[in-house]
């Protein structure tokens, strides 16, 4: 019987390894997987490189996974806010390696990391700094910069419900980089906020099919205050 439901993040989490590439989900604070994030720092696992549309807000989430000395590599798109401050500290130390990527191409290479691509031409970025050492090309009289793949070695993802198959749907932003991350990762865990019957989730609305899914884990739901405090809902 196929059954994907984990007992807790700890048992969901306990396969990762130093040296992992992590991809995060999340669109600034929307959609963040904050409890798997506590519960990588919990286990342990370091020179990681993470993948995220951004890095981090305050001292929590991806921020603390940062602040923990964790993370080895941050590719990103938008690394510095107003609340940035970690990362900025981290950064101009030297203790933090940065790969900075449009946002577009972010999302692409991820996904052409789930399609199976081997790489692609794309004309953002040709003619700037992000292009530099990058094989370039005109085709039919414009300008592309080649980019590769981002594959991941785990996916950390936030939906609102699934199944025991694994079998996904969301909640409006929150989807964000979630389904396509799950496709590029060998093993993807995803935290819902409900755990539904086999045939209760209408196939329609199934965003991520079970399998492109390792673990899930039911977490509470709670409330986001102004600042990013929490309380339960």
């Amino acid at each position: 019987m196929i059954n994907k439901i984990a007992s807790s993040v700890a048992e969901a989490l306990k396969d990762v390894k130093d040296g992992s590439t992590v991809l995060i989900g999340g669109f600034g604070t929307a959609g963040i997987p904050a409890e798997l994030i506590d519960g990588l720092i919990e286990q342990g696992a370091k020179d990681l490189t993470v993948v995220n549309n951004n890095a981090g807000n305050a001292d929590y989430g991806l921020a603390a996974l940062l602040k923990a000395g964790r993370v080895r590599k941050i590719i990103c798109s938008f690394p510095r806010q107003v609340d940035s401050y970690v990362f900025d500290e981290l950064y101009r130390s030297g203790k933090l390696e940065l790969e900075l990527v449009p946002q577009g191409n972010l999302a692409e290479r991820i996904r052409a990391a789930g399609a199976g691509i081997g790489a692609f031409f794309c004309p953002t970025a040709y003619g700037t700094e992000l292009a530099k050492g990058k094989e370039t090309r005109e085709i039919g009289g414009k300008h592309y910069v080649l980019e590769y793949p981002i594959h991941g070695d785990v996916a950390l993802i936030k939906a609102e419900a699934g199944d025991r198959w694994g079998n996904l749907v969301y909640r409006m932003s929150a989807r964000n980089f979630g389904p396509v991350m799950a496709t590029a990762a060998k093993h993807t865990v995803a935290t819902v906020h409900a755990i539904r019957e086999l045939g209760e989730l209408d196939p329609e609305a199934v965003v991520t099919p079970g399998i492109y899914v390792s673990k899930i884990v039911k977490i509470a739901r709670v409330a986001t205050q102004a600042g990013g405090f929490k309380k339960a809902a």
